[in-house]
């Protein structure tokens, strides 16, 4: 499902093919869940491809199905089929996604980037896949016990349309691990700066 923490990718780019995709769907009998599961098969795919050493159908394999899970909240709304289970049956093909995109991009930086160490691409498609995750967590957290909405680049300077656009123009240049080193500090480094921010507001004697 989208939401207002959509990030720029999201808005300017995957919202221009979303939309009539969703369009087209309301015509037909598809559901929203169904559409999740759609984009989250597709991640599945873009894994696949990862393992077999298909990086470019790959990347663009992780971008399709952002866009397609892009889809699933203007569906649902179009057909007045929103519900609290949509968004969280989303929400979860999401971070099995994003963790089986990361894991085969790990993977192909093991077995097709010649000369890199095992222990590196592992240690950084661990930190990638931990940050991805714990970036969704500190929001819906933060959200949940304080009430608290991450705005600006705090909300989406690591977000979910960034770093899978992020992993298409990695594998499409064929830099597999350097696009893990960058979404691993990308992620822990918002969320150690979304934790600075939550303190700061927690403590702040106006609450």
């Amino acid at each position: 499902m989208t939401s207002v923490h959509e990030g720029f990718i999201s808005q300017h780019l995957n919202r221009r093919l979303s939309r009539p995709l969703s369009r087209l769907l309301a015509l037909t009998p598809i559901t929203p869940n169904q559409v999740s599961v759609a984009a989250f098969l597709v991640a599945l795919g873009a894994m696949g491809l990862f393992i077999i050493g298909e990086n470019l159908w790959a990347g663009l394999a992780a971008q399709v199905s952002s866009i397609i899970d892009g889809a699933d909240g203007d569906l649902a709304r179009l057909k007045s089929m929103t519900s609290p289970f949509g968004g969280f049956f989303d929400a979860v093909l999401d971070r099995y996604a994003d963790a089986a995109i990361l894991g085969g991009l790990a993977y192909w930086a093991f077995a097709f980037e010649t000369g890199t160490p095992v222990e590196l691409v592992a240690a950084l498609g661990l930190l990638a896949v931990v940050g991805s995750l714990i970036i969704s967590y500190t929001r819906a957290r933060a959200e949940a016990t304080l009430g608290f909405t991450f705005e600006g680049l705090a909300n989406s300077l690591a977000s979910r349309d960034l770093r899978l656009f992020l992993v298409m123009i990695g594998a499409m240049l064929g830099q597999a691990l350097i696009t893990l080193a960058i979404l691993a500090v990308l992620t822990n480094a918002v969320v150690a700066w979304r934790i600075v921010l939550t303190a700061r507001r927690d403590l702040s004697p106006d609450r």
